[in-house]
């Protein structure tokens, strides 16, 4: 399991959202995903932030983090879930805003932690 967390660590660029295009989801910050050794973490995607704290699973030979998190969205309090399935410096995944929206995005590796 050390070599899929290994697989998760580091700075992720989102480069794509289902639901939201890149006006939106680089409008303050361009939009990321952090993941730390210990498998918390935060990201930014248009005026939703927040904090991760994740679990590490394989799914179909590749590893995954699951995470619940909170934050805000445009200022109000958030939280939610989501995931990251990581494939070599690719990575798709998914993020859950409890009781609002939710998209899938792609993503790649920004640091060479690997």
């Amino acid at each position: 399991m050390k070599q899929a967390n290994k697989a998760v660590i580091g700075q992720w660029r989102i480069t794509d959202m289902e639901m939201w295009d890149a006006e939106y989801f680089d409008m303050e910050v361009p939009t990321y995903v952090t993941v730390r050794e210990n498998l918390t973490g935060s990201f930014q995607f248009g005026l939703v932030q927040g904090e991760l704290d994740g679990r590490i699973g394989v799914i179909g030979g590749y590893p995954r983090l699951e995470f619940s998190w909170s934050g805000s969205d445009e200022n109000d309090e958030a939280s939610g879930r989501g995931w990251l399935q990581v494939t070599g410096n690719a990575a798709e995944g998914g993020i859950f805003i409890h009781q609002g929206d939710d998209s899938r995005f792609s993503a790649t590796r920004q640091d060479d932690s690997a």
